[in-house]
């Protein structure tokens, strides 16, 4: 609990900092260990996140969200409550002339059979109502737990560098490019910073975590970096 109050002020503090010159912001899923938009019930905690974020968006600065596979039962509440839109896969959008690709990243590329299947069972909602029925205490406690078992069972293997034929995101990318061009392409779900070369006129971004990497990419008008905070 201690550490995600010490993450969860990092992020905040992180936000007001590239707030003061961004013009768009983007979040690129799995901000939340686990969400579930009960009909009255958001998940406890997370106060000086959404106060930051409503702040900021109520100040003018465009705000996109993006669903990830630890919270993808996201229905409304950013925004009804903070006028924040949410994209459930990929955004395509241009900045100053350049073209990215912009998606949490679970779910695409090849393999990962499996996990594709799984998605669409707990995206369903027949799932996503089954759901609702247990009560908040029981749902998010229960999810929380499963939650951190598959962050420590994938902490090793999210960490580790595949090699360029088999990181599955980098390879979507070279597909993806061969009949839609794209400037860059911009992932988070693979929690390992990344910045490799799709080809001499594009690049593959993965953005981190904020769990030790606390990595971020900042587009300055001319090209798209990796930073860290």
């Amino acid at each position: 609990m201690e550490a995600s109050r010490v993450r969860e002020k990092k992020v905040v503090a992180w936000l007001e900092k590239v707030s003061k010159n961004a013009s768009h912001i983007y979040l690129v899923g799995d901000v939340f260990d686990f969400w579930f938009e009960y009909k009255d019930v958001v998940p406890k905690g997370y106060t000086r996140l959404l106060g930051c974020l409503a702040k900021l968006s109520d100040a003018g600065i465009k705000i996109t969200a993006f669903k990830g596979n630890h919270d993808m039962w996201m229905f409304g509440y950013f925004e009804e409550e903070l006028g924040i839109p949410v994209i459930s896969d990929e955004l395509i959008v241009e900045h100053l002339g350049k073209k990215f690709y912009i998606s949490h990243g679970d779910g695409i590329g090849p393999g990962d059979g499996k996990y594709k299947m799984l998605k669409k069972i707990f995206r369903s909602k027949i799932c996503q109502r089954l759901f609702a029925f247990l009560h908040p205490a029981i749902g998010v406690g229960m999810a929380n737990y499963f939650s951190s078992k598959s962050r420590m069972a994938n902490g090793g293997f999210d960490k580790t560098y595949l090699g360029d034929e088999n990181e599955w995101l980098l390879s979507f990318s070279k597909e993806y490019y061969k009949k839609n061009p794209i400037d860059y392409f911009v992932f988070g779900h693979r929690h390992l910073p990344l910045d490799l070369p799709v080809n001499d006129k594009s690049r593959y971004i993965n953005l981190g975590d904020w769990i030790s990497d606390f990595t971020y990419a900042e587009f300055d008008g001319n090209t798209m970096e990796l930073k860290k905070f």
